[in-house]
C-alpha cells in the first residue's frame, strides 16, 4: 500500500501527517484516523495500511504539530509499564493544551484536506480514534454531522465528564453510526450507562462493548497493553461499520 507523507494546512500552522491508500489508482472512501496519546509512530502506519488493504484512504495527522513534527518525543520500541510514567510526564502537558476549540479547528482542517485529495471518493467519511483519539473522533463527528457517516473509538479517554461540552452531551448532533470498544475499566458502569442513554435519546445507531479481559491500549502492538484477540475483535467491529456506512449507504 502506498504511504504518502503530507503537510496539512490548519488555522494554527501546518500539521504533518501521512496517508495510506490502495494501490492501483481510483478513488476510495475517506477515513480520518486519530492516534492514541503516544502519537504517530510505526504501529499507526501498520493499522492505516490494514485499512487501506480493505479499500480506504486513511489520513493520520500528528496531533501535536503545534509542538513540532512527529515524533514529538522519543518513544521506546516497546512501551512497557515502567516507561509509561516518564512518557506521560512529557505527554500530559500536550494533551492539556489540546482544548476543544483547538480540536474543532483541527477537525475542520483535517476533513477539508481529506476530502480534497484526488484519491478520495465523493461522499461521507469516517472518523476513528484510539484513547485520546476516540474523543477527537467523536468531537469531529458531532461537529460535522452531514459529513461523517461512521465514528469508532477504542479504549477511549473521557467520553463522559462533568464538563458542559463533554462528548456525551453532544451526541444529539450525531447522524453517524457508532461503535465504541472499551477495555475493562475505561468507563465506570455508571458512565457507560449514561453514555448509552445519551445515544438512545439521540436515536443513534450504535454499539458499545466492553472487550473481555482487555486493558486500556489493547489495540497497540508496541505497548504492554496489547491484546491480539481484542485487536481482532476491533477489526471485526470496525470493518463492517465502515462497509455499511461508507460503501453500502
Amino acid at each position: 500500500m502506498p504511504i504518502k507523507t503530507l503537510q496539512i494546512p490548519t488555522p494554527d500552522g501546518t500539521a504533518d501527517g501521512f496517508a495510506a491508500f490502495p494501490e492501483g489508482g481510483g478513488q476510495h472512501p475517506g477515513v480520518l484516523l486519530y492516534p492514541d496519546a503516544f502519537g504517530v509512530r510505526p504501529v499507526l502506519r501498520t493499522m492505516a495500511q490494514e485499512l487501506a488493504d480493505h479499500g480506504y484512504y486513511v489520513l493520520v495527522p500528528n496531533l501535536y504539530y503545534r509542538t513540532g513534527p512527529a515524533p514529538v518525543f522519543e518513544l521506546p520500541e516497546h512501551i512497557d509499564e515502567e516507561s509509561r510514567p516518564a512518557l506521560f510526564a512529557q505527554i500530559m502537558p500536550l494533551i492539556q493544551e489540546h482544548t476543544t476549540d483547538r480540536v474543532l479547528r483541527d477537525a475542520d482542517a483535517y476533513l477539508r484536506f481529506l476530502t480534497a485529495q484526488p484519491e478520495v471518493a465523493a461522499g461521507p467519511v469516517a472518523t476513528i480514534g484510539y484513547c485520546l483519539g476516540a474523543v477527537l473522533a467523536m468531537r469531529t463527528a458531532t461537529a460535522h454531522p452531514g459529513q461523517v457517516a461512521a465514528v469508532a473509538g477504542f479504549h477511549p479517554a473521557a467520553l463522559v465528564t462533568d464538563a458542559p461540552d463533554s462528548p456525551h452531551r453532544l451526541v444529539s448532533e450525531l447522524t453517524a453510526r457508532v461503535h465504541i470498544g472499551l477495555a475493562e475499566g475505561d468507563l465506570t458502569p455508571e458512565a457507560l450507562a449514561e453514555f448509552n442513554r445519551a445515544l438512545d435519546a439521540a436515536g443513534v445507531a450504535y454499539t458499545t462493548e466492553v472487550y473481555p479481559g482487555a486493558v486500556h491500549g489493547f489495540t497497540m502492538s508496541d505497548t504492554a497493553a496489547f491484546d491480539a484477540a481484542a485487536l481482532q475483535r476491533h477489526w471485526d467491529r470496525l470493518l463492517p461499520l465502515l462497509g455499511t456506512a461508507l460503501t453500502k449507504g
